[in-house]
């Protein structure tokens, strides 16, 4: 019986979109923080097409019971992965029902904790599978219509795709009953739950925008979504149709995988982008929010039929974010990220030999050199032709799933433009058309000069100098400028000194911040003008000039300290535990040592976000301020849901252990770990 499935359930996955269309589902369901598990009833409406005698949804490691067809009990097969309806069903409308009890090993995530007053729980459905915690599909060619009703503590803020038709408090317990219009892939749909504030906008054409953040954020709330509501009116004239869905939503969540997620109506971004306007130089959130929005067009109403076709979403999300940003802040700043981005390419494709139309492409591939295949498309056959073929591209696949060739069949009907020479150079070839990218680069007076700035890289300063000082001086995009100054890191100080000098007067934050990046042993001669950037109103240009001055010049650290002693820095205490690391490495600074190492221990463990832990527990490493609670630390790492950290924490771990005393101390606290840190700790050291 157990092959006879399996080969059953092989057929129906070949078959099972031609043969039913499923039209909607309605789940009510309830979360349980204290178990990590989510429980509910599921309710699928579709059409049979064809005859089939299996149907199967997916479900990684769920239990179902009450399963009924048509309010009839149904007999059903569950293999861990999916559950298999089996009856022999006839072209029709049918309803198919279930209850189902699931503990999400991933896709479903539980940070912090009721206890500690500071829980969240997200969903990531792309790349983690959203059957992980609600039977749904897999396949994003499955489309279908999503509605949820969540039970969760009264206390909280519910979120999920889609509009709010009710809620229903009852005591301690409160419904959150969402309702949508429009299809969507499985991966779309989200839920986030916790203690947020819920501002509301109203966009130009009056599509309600809801912007989230927990109230011990508010004094953020400007600059975390500073030009969101122009961004959203920007995208819907730019792209020429509507937004496709009832309502637009964003959430910050902590401990996110990536930087944001394109739920459908209901965009999850990454809590390190919650700023105040000292932040927001260096780290906002306005590409990402972009980038998320413009993916409610691309890669929400539309979606890639299957992975090699990943730049219709990516690719075209890039470029519009770049348009939006290039509306804000200018065609400078435009041209200057794709320059950027055409340098990455370029360097990348050395030992990079897949192209964009193949699924195993690199995100640089999707994302970048597809944004720049749309600049050239879009310059190539004029903005008015391409707005109309974008117009009729997103139309007539509104709610479907597409191939490049859709996209190019709507460029045809508005241009003559040869789309097959073009998918051959920028979309089929690894290789990167410098000679066209810097022929639109050049298009930009900045990027002239950028390119002129560029050309005189190996000449030597005293054949230069002047017209650098000119340019220095001169009203022109900062990009330049600091191009300048990384021209000059390895010149002669005195010889460089006036040019630095001028860079510093230009009064621009990220010329200043390469200049603090440029010297990291300052000369005496030049450390009054440095320490100037301590004044900077940037979170990391100060902590590059901390850290520059103290190492620097000893016999000052104390005062650096004094200066910097009440300095946090962005909402992951970059510039506090610096400051802790230097205190404690600098023993005539009098202070209680026993109080900074034990705060600084904290921002290392799980009371904190996993950007704040990895900060503190670099430094502790670094300036060798390790002991038992250290490791424990550490080896925690290793078992968190975020790959780049757990990644963090195993390859430190290597590295520390070959050290025999190191590697002696790992295995004495091997006993005092959990489950999951013994794991991890002795697949590394044995």
């Amino acid at each position: 019986m157990k092959y006879l499935l399996l080969f059953i359930s092989s057929i129906t996955f070949a078959q099972q979109i031609q043969s039913v269309d499923f039209k909607s589902v309605h789940g009510q369901i309830t979360i349980n923080p204290d178990e990590k598990s989510v429980s509910g009833s599921v309710s699928y409406w579709f059409e049979v097409l064809k005859p089939i005698d299996t149907i199967k949804i997916d479900a990684q490691n769920m239990e179902f019971s009450e399963v009924e067809l048509n309010d009839k009990t149904l007999e059903f097969s569950n293999d861990g992965k999916q559950i298999l309806l089996i009856y022999p069903f006839k072209n029709g409308n049918n309803n198919i029902s279930f209850n189902y009890v699931a503990k999400p090993k991933q896709a479903m995530y539980f940070v912090g904790s009721e206890k500690k007053d500071n829980l969240q729980i997200w969903t990531q459905g792309q790349g983690k599978y959203t059957s992980n915690w609600f039977p749904s599909f897999d396949d994003v060619n499955e489309k279908l219509v999503f509605n949820l009703t969540i039970a969760f503590d009264a206390n909280y803020q519910v979120v999920s795709n889609g509009v709010l038709k009710e809620n229903l408090v009852n005591g301690q317990v409160a419904l959150w009953d969402y309702v949508m219009q429009n299809p969507m892939s499985s991966y779309l749909l989200m839920v986030a739950i916790g203690k947020f504030d819920k501002h509301s906008q109203i966009s130009k054409y009056e599509t309600p925008l809801e912007l989230y953040l927990e109230n011990k954020d508010s004094a953020k709330f400007e600059p975390t979504y500073r030009y969101s509501s122009q961004m959203f009116d920007f995208l819907e004239d730019e792209i020429g149709v509507k937004y496709p869905w009832e309502v637009y939503k964003q959430i910050p969540v902590r401990d996110f995988l990536y930087a944001g997620m394109e739920n459908t109506s209901a965009t999850l971004f990454a809590s390190r982008y919650i700023v105040d306007s000292v932040g927001f130089e260096d780290r906002n959130y306005t590409n990402v929010n972009a980038h998320e929005l413009a993916h409610q067009w691309f890669g929400n109403i539309i979606t890639a039929e299957s992975g090699k076709h990943h730049w219709l979403q990516e690719g075209f999300a890039t470029y519009y974010a770049l348009l939006a940003e290039r509306d804000i802040y200018g065609d400078d700043y435009f041209y200057s990220k794709m320059y950027q981005s055409a340098q990455q390419i370029k360097y990348a494709s050395r030992t990079d030999s897949i192209p964009v139309l193949n699924a195993k492409a690199s995100s640089l591939s999707f994302y970048q050199k597809g944004a720049w295949a749309l600049f050239v498309l879009h310059d190539a056959i004029g903005d008015a032709a391409f707005k109309k073929a974008i117009v009729s591209y997103l139309n007539k696949y509104a709610y479907k799933n597409v191939i490049t060739e859709n996209f190019f069949d709507e460029i045809k009907k508005v241009s003559a433009y040869d789309v097959d020479s073009f998918s051959k150079k920028w979309l089929e070839s690894s290789e990167f058309d410098n000679k066209t990218a810097n022929m639109l680069l050049n298009k930009n007076k900045m990027m002239q000069l950028l390119f002129e700035v560029e050309k005189l890289k190996r000449k030597p300063l005293t054949e230069k100098e002047i017209f650098l000082e000119k340019t220095m001086q001169s009203d022109t995009y900062f990009v330049v400028k600091e191009a300048i100054v990384n021209q000059l890191k390895n010149e002669d100080f005195t010889a460089k000194k006036y040019l630095l000098q001028l860079a510093l007067e230009t009064n621009n934050i990220q010329v200043r911040q390469a200049v603090a990046s440029a010297l990291p042993k300052i000369p005496e001669e030049f450390r009054v003008q440095y320490e100037s950037l301590l004044n900077d109103k940037s979170y990391q240009t100060q902590e590059i000039a901390l850290y520059y001055l103290w190492n620097s010049f000893p016999k000052y650290r104390v005062k650096y300290l004094e200066e910097s002693k009440d300095w946090i820095g962005y909402n992951d205490y970059n510039l506090r535990t610096l400051w802790l690391s230097l205190a404690l490495s600098t023993p005539d600074y009098s202070t209680d040592k026993n109080a900074l190492i034990t705060e600084l221990i904290n921002y290392s463990s799980i009371n904190y976000e996993a950007i704040t832990r990895q900060n503190a527990l670099t430094k502790l490493i670094a300036f060798q301020l390790i002991n038992y609670a250290v490791l424990k630390n550490l080896v925690n790492a290793t078992t968190h849901h975020m790959w780049q950290f757990s990644k963090f924490g195993r390859d430190n771990i290597r590295t520390l252990i070959k050290n025999p005393e190191m590697r002696a101390s790992f295995e004495r606290i091997l006993s005092d770990l959990n489950e999951k840190e013994q794991f991890q700790l002795r697949r590394l050291i044995f």
